[in-house]
C-alpha cells in the first residue's frame, strides 16, 4: 500500500482546507494509495464528523505542535519536534510513508528536506520546480523557481538532468527537450553564467539540449519541455505568471488556457534532488489546491522518481 503523508496543520486555512482537500482527493487516488494525516487528531475528527465521515476515514498521526508561518524555520524545526512537519519528515525518513506534502512553512519544509531526508548523493543543490502550462496542451517544467537564487554553471547543468528525468517519468514526455532560459536564442547571448552553462549543456550526453529559449516562448511549448534557470529568474517568472492570472480573473477573462495558471490546479511544487518525494503547496491553499497537491504527490511517488535520480547521480 502506497502511503501519502499530508501535513494537516499546514496552510492559512488548516486544518479545515487540508482535511476537506484530502476527502476530495480520496475519490481520485488509486486503489493502492492511502492518505496519512499528521496533525491534531481531535480537530481532524471534528471536521470528518462535519462531513459525515467516520474518524477512521484516514490514518492519523497525532501531533501536538505546529510550525507557524512566522517561526524561524530551523529553530522551529528543532524546538518543535512534535510538529506536524517534523513528525512527517521523520516518517518519510523511516519509510513509513512514501511521500510527504504540506502547504505550511516553506522554510521548515526545506529544513526537513536538507537535514532529514537530505539531498541525493552527487546532487550539488536540489531545486524547486514548477509545472508551466503551454498552448500545446503538454506542460513544461521550469527549474529552479526560488530555492537557489545564485547558481554556478555545473548546478544548472544538473538541473537539466534532473528536469529531463522528471519530464520523462512524471510528465510522460519520451524525449524531453531541455533549454536554457536566456535573453536571446543565440549561443553568444547572455551573461557569464548562461554562456558557460550553454557550453556545458552543449556537450552533455545526459539529456537532449535544444539551446537557449527566450521568455516569450515559455508558454508556447514549441521549443522546450524543460526550461532551466537560476532561482532568482525562475521565481520572478513564476510570480509574474501568477500575477497575470489574478489580473485576468479580476477583469472577468474566461479562457481555458489562462485558467491553467491557477495555482489550485497544480497544487504544489516538487523539491527535486532529495531522498524523498516532497511537495510544497501554497500557504493560501484551498481544498481544491490540497486535493491536487495530494494527487501530484501520488504521481511523483508512483513514477519512482527518487530512485531514478539516485541511479543517475550515483
Amino acid at each position: 500500500m502506497l502511503k501519502i503523508g499530508i501535513d494537516a496543520m499546514g496552510g492559512d486555512y488548516a486544518p479545515s482546507a487540508v482535511v476537506r482537500g484530502a476527502i476530495a482527493a480520496r475519490a481520485e487516488l488509486g486503489s493502492d494509495s492511502k492518505i496519512v494525516l499528521f496533525g491534531d487528531q481531535a480537530q481532524i475528527e471534528r471536521i470528518l464528523r462535519e462531513e459525515n465521515l467516520p474518524a477512521d476515514t484516514f490514518e492519523t498521526v497525532h501531533t501536538t505542535q505546529v510550525i507557524e508561518m512566522g517561526d524561524h524555520p530551523a529553530q522551529a524545526f528543532a524546538k518543535k519536534p512534535d510538529s506536524s512537519i517534523a513528525v512527517g519528515f521523520g516518517h518519510l525518513l523511516r519509510k513509513e510513508i512514501d511521500g510527504f506534502a504540506s502547504a505550511g512553512s516553506t522554510g521548515a519544509m526545506m529544513v526537513g528536506c536538507m537535514y532529514t531526508v537530505k539531498q541525493i548523493e552527487g546532487v550539488i543543490r536540489p531545486a524547486i520546480s514548477s509545472i508551466i502550462p503551454t498552448i500545446t496542451g503538454t506542460p513544461s517544467l521550469l527549474l529552479d523557481v526560488g530555492l537557489n537564487v545564485d547558481c554556478k554553471p555545473d548546478v544548472l547543468l544538473q538541473y537539466g538532468i534532473i528536469g529531463s528525468i522528471y519530464a520523462k517519468n512524471v510528465l510522460g514526455i519520451a524525449e524531453p527537450r531541455v533549454a536554457l532560459l536566456n535573453i536571446g536564442e543565440e549561443k553568444e547571448k547572455g551573461n557569464q553564467q548562461t554562456k558557460a552553462t550553454y557550453e556545458m549543456m552543449e556537450e552533455a550526453a545526459a539529456f537532449r539540449f535544444v539551446g537557449n529559449v527566450e521568455a516569450k516562448h515559455l508558454f508556447t511549448g514549441d521549443i522546450a519541455d524543460v526550461i532551466v534557470c537560476d532561482g532568482f529568474v525562475g521565481n520572478t517568472v513564476l510570480k509574474q505568471a501568477e500575477g497575470f492570472y489574478e489580473i485576468a480573473k479580476a477583469r472577468g477573462v474566461h479562457d481555458d488556457f489562462i485558467e491553467q495558471f491557477n495555482y489550485e490546479r497544480v497544487g504544489g511544487t516538487p523539491v527535486l534532488g532529495i531522498n524523498g518525494a516532497v511537495i510544497i503547496g501554497h500557504g493560501c491553499s484551498s481544498p481544491l489546491a490540497i486535493k491536487n497537491m495530494i494527487l501530484q504527490t501520488e504521481k511523483t511517488v508512483k513514477a519512482d522518481l527518487v530512485n531514478k535520480l539516485r541511479e543517475t547521480f550515483n
